[in-house]
């Protein structure tokens, strides 16, 4: 920060400059003139009106009101002039930039048949920014090495809470003194290695790798300790976890819940529970900036709420 004029220092306070970088002048100028208090989380860009930054779990509406052909233009200048190049993720809703920075996108879904083509008329984009904070791993590396060792740990909690922060701290932690495991990262979404992380780290990173694919590559060729992805609950995943978990290999994870319980609702998550992938299940809950964790042991799961 040192040397950074006031404007300059209040344009990285909201976000990047990558991002401001691809938003109208008009916006970036509004942005630059706005003060949270704490990290802003998201910002939601809306067509017509409504667009917001959130911090802590608090709106901030904006004044500026946005075009179509405006939050196309911002579309095009994230995906750095090639959709093409992005097109794999525009279908399935979201672009990633560096960074980690996720970009939900939202329009008209263009298809031929059952076959996804793409996103058009675009009416919002929804940035969602990563941050490392310091949080507590102790409980989480305790269970892999001494309540359950040889089976994983599965994070979940609804969106917006901080699994993905709380993973990257974990993957700190795990590849340093004193564990110092041998970890295989599948990074899909290009997330997880915000913030630094894959350079703070001594992990093997599989990035943009689907993760039944990642998990298998890994397990075969990467001789790792454990490993560690992000969103997890797809049937066609389970295989190739089991598989990993039954050649040694414990899994630590995310996924979107509410309770233990509820995780075990869902037909991908209850295969791997029978399978006895997970030894634990740690729920998350946030109070403005403190993250809680809250530990139900597999054994338990079904009975817990």
């Amino acid at each position: 920060m040192k040397g950074m004029t006031v404007y300059e220092r209040a344009r990285s306070a909201i976000c990047p400059e990558a991002v401001m970088a691809c938003l109208p002048r008009h916006l970036a100028a509004e942005l630059s003139r706005q003060y949270v208090g704490g990290h802003v989380e998201e910002l939601r860009l809306r067509r017509g009106g409504g667009s917001e930054i959130c911090a802590l779990g608090t709106a901030v509406g904006l004044r500026t009101v946005l075009t179509g052909e405006e939050l196309e233009a911002i579309l095009v200048a994230l995906c750095q002039g090639s959709m093409y190049a992005h097109q794999e993720t525009l279908r399935q809703g979201y672009v990633v930039m560096r960074g980690g920075i996720r970009v939900g996108v939202c329009g008209r879904m263009r298809t031929e048949g059952a076959r996804v083509l793409g996103i058009g008329e675009i009416s919002s984009l929804v940035f969602r920014f990563p941050r490392f904070l310091d949080l507590p791993t102790e409980e989480i590396c305790r269970l892999l090495r001494r309540v359950h060792p040889g089976r994983g740990v599965l994070i979940y909690s609804p969106p917006g809470v901080g699994k993905t922060s709380l993973l990257r701290a974990l993957i700190r932690a795990l590849t340093n003194p004193p564990h110092a495991l041998r970890l295989a990262v599948i990074d899909t979404r290009e997330e997880l290695a915000a913030c630094g992380t894959a350079e703070a780290s001594r992990a093997d990173w599989l990035s943009g790798y689907p993760r039944a694919p990642g998990i298998e590559i890994a397990t075969r060729t990467l001789n790792p300790q454990l490993i560690v992805c992000d969103e997890i609950g797809e049937v066609a995943e389970a295989e190739a976890i089991r598989d990993a978990c039954n050649a040694g290999v414990p899994l630590v994870a995310t996924a979107h819940g509410d309770t233990a319980s509820a995780l075990l609702r869902r037909r991908g998550l209850r295969a791997l529970h029978e399978s006895a992938v997970f030894g634990s299940y740690v729920g998350l809950s946030r109070e403005g900036d403190m993250l809680r964790q809250r530990v139900t042991l597999a054994e338990d799961a079904c009975r817990s709420r």
